[in-house]
């Protein structure tokens, strides 16, 4: 089926119709949240990642092997997101072709040796790379370790590349393209909630590296419809979460996005989401996209896509490359936090976010010869102001009455030890709720 002929469909015009009408309802999310995340009875922490790759289309290892080392690692689940495929159709991958393709093969080789599949084709050697069902039955473990089916919807605008993922998705989906960087993502997102709403089944739709090539300004994403999730933190060395002197940092384009939506644009809030983007599984540590970088703590009431989705849809998750919280307290007043303590670790705690009144006025980036550079535009500084710092393992913050919206960083003493960026410290992303100012 051709772009337009899909974006023309009966079936996908109804769709998104329908959900167009529904955000006339969620937007913006109830305020106060009144709740606390911590592990119960009934509720557990779920360790996870949203964004891998493998050979079937650019990391260097199979997927079983994949799943293994997050099982190994104690994560809880996993969603493989390679570009533009599902892995569903029979594929063999020449051994001397393919990346880390000996060390590779020879790993599988050690610790399956009875599952491996291999051939001589022309003289090469060959091995069929298994399915994502063949993976997800054989390696997952009802209640203890699940598999997700994903995709990076790879899509571009001129030299700027667009990427979503797509997390529990059932038909793989092409990129659709569009007039503008927006129009992309826009596109993109509705080809997900129209299989959302066809299949009746839960898909997280969220942006990937906004940074990379920077691509993606805060303009660009604060208008998209849908979607409501972005890579605050990416362990790909090459996707500048940091930014530059001339580009927002992903948390300067968090506050911009969290502002402008509350204030003009009447959507939900953003959340930010923590993952690995791992490309490289051999010779860790390196400067090389390796696995185990960031990951997301989701609580819920059971391990399957639809409750771990449900959760993070409603906020009940928080981001980490390293800090671990025991509670997070959602208060009519307020916000209470406390941190799982590491042994040597002190930490800073911070509240932050943007109040009643503050401009939303900016203005262009202009390089050297004072011509505008394709960027978020500048912003008051009230925009993410902190408002509140304190150190140790617990702080409690209190709506002033003026805030539009209130999130928390935690920073550990402890250096990350493979970091995304030189130097990266320990941290945990706590995910903003909605203040008194934006009722």
């Amino acid at each position: 089926m051709s772009r337009l002929s899909l974006l023309l469909s009966p079936v996908f015009v109804v769709a998104v119709c329908l959900w167009i009408a529904a955000q006339a309802t969620t937007a913006p999310q109830p305020s106060p949240k009144v709740e606390t995340l911590t592990a119960t009875n009934d509720r557990h922490w779920y360790k996870g990642n949203l964004h891998t790759h493998s050979y079937w289309s650019d990391g260097n290892d199979f997927l079983e092997m994949i799943a293994l080392w997050y099982r190994d690692k104690d994560y809880h689940f996993l969603s493989f997101t390679d570009h533009n495929t599902l892995a569903k159709s029979e594929r063999w991958v020449d051994i001397g072709k393919v990346k880390a393709g000996e060390d590779a093969y020879r790993k599988l080789k050690e610790r399956l040796p009875d599952w491996i599949e291999e051939r001589e084709k022309d003289g090469k050697k060959e091995v069929r790379l298994r399915r994502f069902t063949e993976v997800s039955d054989k390696f997952g473990i009802p209640g203890k370790y699940l598999l997700i089916q994903g995709e990076e919807i790879s899509d571009k605008f001129h030299t700027h590349p667009i990427h979503l993922n797509a997390a529990n998705i059932q038909e793989q989906l092409p990129p659709l393209g569009g007039d503008s960087v927006y129009d992309v993502m826009q596109n993109n997102v509705n080809a997900v909630i129209a299989q959302r709403e066809r299949t009746g089944v839960p898909i997280l739709v969220h942006l990937n590296h906004p940074n990379f090539h920077y691509a993606v300004t805060a303009e660009d994403l604060m208008r998209v419809r849908g979607e409501n999730f972005f890579e605050v933190y990416n362990g790909h060395p090459g996707v500048n979460n940091s930014g530059d002197a001339e580009h927002a940092s992903m948390e300067r384009i968090w506050d911009i996005v969290l502002t402008l939506r509350l204030t003009e644009l009447n959507l939900p809030l953003m959340y930010g989401l923590a993952v690995d983007d791992g490309h490289a599984y051999h010779n860790i540590p390196s400067r090389a996209s390796e696995p185990g970088r960031g990951w997301v703590q989701v609580l819920a009431t059971e391990l399957t896509p639809e409750a771990l989705i449900a959760s993070l849809e409603a906020g009940r998750f928080y981001s980490s490359c390293g800090v671990r919280m025991r509670a997070i307290g959602y208060r009519t007043d307020g916000i209470d936090l406390e941190v799982e303590p590491d042994d040597g670790a002190e930490y800073t705690i911070e509240f932050m976010g943007t109040r009643r009144g503050t401009s939303t006025e900016s203005e262009p980036v202009l390089d050297k010869k004072g011509e505008p550079v394709h960027a978020t535009r500048r912003y008051a500084k009230g925009i993410g102001e902190v408002f509140q710092t304190s150190k140790g393992t617990s702080a409690q913050y209190r709506f002033q009455g003026d805030e539009l919206y209130v999130r928390a960083r935690v920073t550990s003493s402890l250096k990350h030890p493979n970091p995304s960026e030189i130097d990266d410290p320990q941290r945990a992303w706590i995910q903003p709720v909605l203040g008194p100012a934006a009722k």
